[in-house]
């Protein structure tokens, strides 16, 4: 695929950055813009990355900018076809992704803000937490159709539920087909009727005990490498993910992900942005896929959403 168009990653921290410089070595934009408010961290950043493409090869732009409260810095962004928001505050060890709500609340209304002014064609990935309350609160500030505004948690919780998976099969990765839906913090909801080993049900290669471990482990996966960091959060899986459901859309590829989305009927809800699986494409989600679940991961999926659902109607207030 030749290069064309702009990605935009908004916050240059570990998390942002990392996904900058992943979209920028799969080559396919023609400029990837990384901005962030701490003065000169973006031009930094962007002037080591495009220091590294005689080494890697990739002939992708990076640019840095420095954007203020006040919007200024952000005509940068204009043209950008896809926005990912990782601005934000991370998590400390002991707090829980709905912690940083009233701080983070603040920080994306205005982001996204700006991004209805400035990139107001762009699709818009979230990332920042609590991720399905900062999801709903982004299309609410920008106003766009709720399919351009999508928000990165199942990639990443699918992403961790296989690894532990092959860890504990000794397996390799790529044997392991696991799936996560539900929210992005207690009520995730993986679905192990969904997952493989080698084509064969998961079920039949692990006892139910040692799944029900995996599943708590996977809920719980974000908090444990806060815990062993003690400063700062996981960047590189969720970077990982961020950025294969931006490629996902700039190649119009129909790549079905989990992803956090407004489900509007499907699978019997209506109404909230919720962890399901969806199909990408260019204007964002082309439509939400109803995965076959069983009787009890469908009573979690409702639960999620009823526990969601409170939340994201308050943060229009935010």
């Amino acid at each position: 695929m030749a290069r064309s168009g702009k990605v935009t990653v908004v916050g240059a921290g570990f998390y942002g950055s990392t996904t900058a410089l992943r979209l920028a070595e799969y080559d396919i934009f023609e400029e990837v813009v990384l901005t962030d408010v701490v003065d000169g961290k973006a031009e930094g950043i962007a002037l080591d990355m495009q220091q590294s493409r005689p080494v890697e090869g990739f002939e992708t732009k990076v640019t840095g900018r420095t954007t203020g409260t006040d919007g200024s810095g952000y005509e940068v962004i204009a043209g950008s076809e896809v926005v990912v928001i990782t601005a934000g505050l991370p998590r400390k060890p002991g707090m829980s992704r709905m912690d940083l709500i009233e701080v983070n609340a603040k920080i994306v209304r205005s982001v996204a803000e700006n991004i209805a002014e400035h990139a107001p064609e762009a699709v818009v990935i979230v990332v920042s937490n609590p991720l399905d309350e900062m999801t709903a609160l982004t299309q609410l500030a920008t106003g766009f159709p709720k399919s351009r505004v999508i928000g990165q948690a199942g990639m990443l919780d699918t992403a961790r539920f296989s690894f532990f998976v092959a860890e504990a099969l000794d397996v390799p990765v790529g044997s392991v087909r696991t799936l996560t839906l539900g929210s992005h913090g207690d009520t995730m909801v993986p679905v192990p009727s969904a997952c493989t080993v080698d084509g064969k049900p998961l079920s039949d290669v692990m006892g139910q005990a040692k799944i029900d471990e995996l599943v708590k482990r996977t809920r719980n996966g974000g908090a444990e490498i806060v815990a062993l960091l003690k400063t700062g959060s996981a960047y590189y899986a969720p970077s990982a993910a961020a950025a294969r459901m931006v490629k996902a859309v700039k190649e119009d590829s129909g790549a079905v992900m989990p992803v956090c989305a407004w489900v509007d009927g499907e699978h019997g809800i209506s109404g909230v942005y919720l962890g399901v699986e969806a199909e990408l494409g260019k204007q964002g989600i082309r439509r939400v896929v109803e995965t076959q679940l069983t009787e009890s991961e469908l009573a979690s999926l409702k639960e999620a959403a009823e526990a969601v659902r409170a939340k994201q109607a308050d943060v229009k207030d935010l």
